[in-house]
């Protein structure tokens, strides 16, 4: 499998087990808790495996866009978060940084 498809899947758990913190409820509860969990060790776990042929700096970097990006867009859509021009800029410079590290 492609080191970049992997890195993908990574950023993609990232973003859910960012999501799980919040519906884990300070790990009170067991469920959410525990898909939090997992979904963390799965995402770093395919990191780690992405950085067996990715650049460290270059994969951390896009994981981490990834999860940002993903992160911020999702929390408007499922928590009303508030969308103005300030933030719609900054995950347009995220997805700006995310497309010049793959080019790199």
């Amino acid at each position: 499998m492609s080191p970049w498809l992997v890195l993908s899947i990574a950023g993609l758990l990232e973003v859910a087990w960012a999501l799980g913190l919040k519906y884990s409820d300070g790990f009170s509860r067991p469920m959410p808790t525990a898909l939090t969990l997992l979904g963390a060790v799965a995402s770093f776990v395919l990191l780690s495996r992405a950085m067996r042929d990715l650049p460290v700096g270059t994969a951390y970097a896009v994981w981490t866009g990834i999860g940002a990006l993903g992160t911020a867009i999702l929390a408007v859509v499922l928590f009303a978060e508030p969308v103005n021009a300030m933030r719609v800029a900054g995950v347009a410079l995220i997805v700006a940084g995310i497309a010049a590290l793959k080019l790199a």
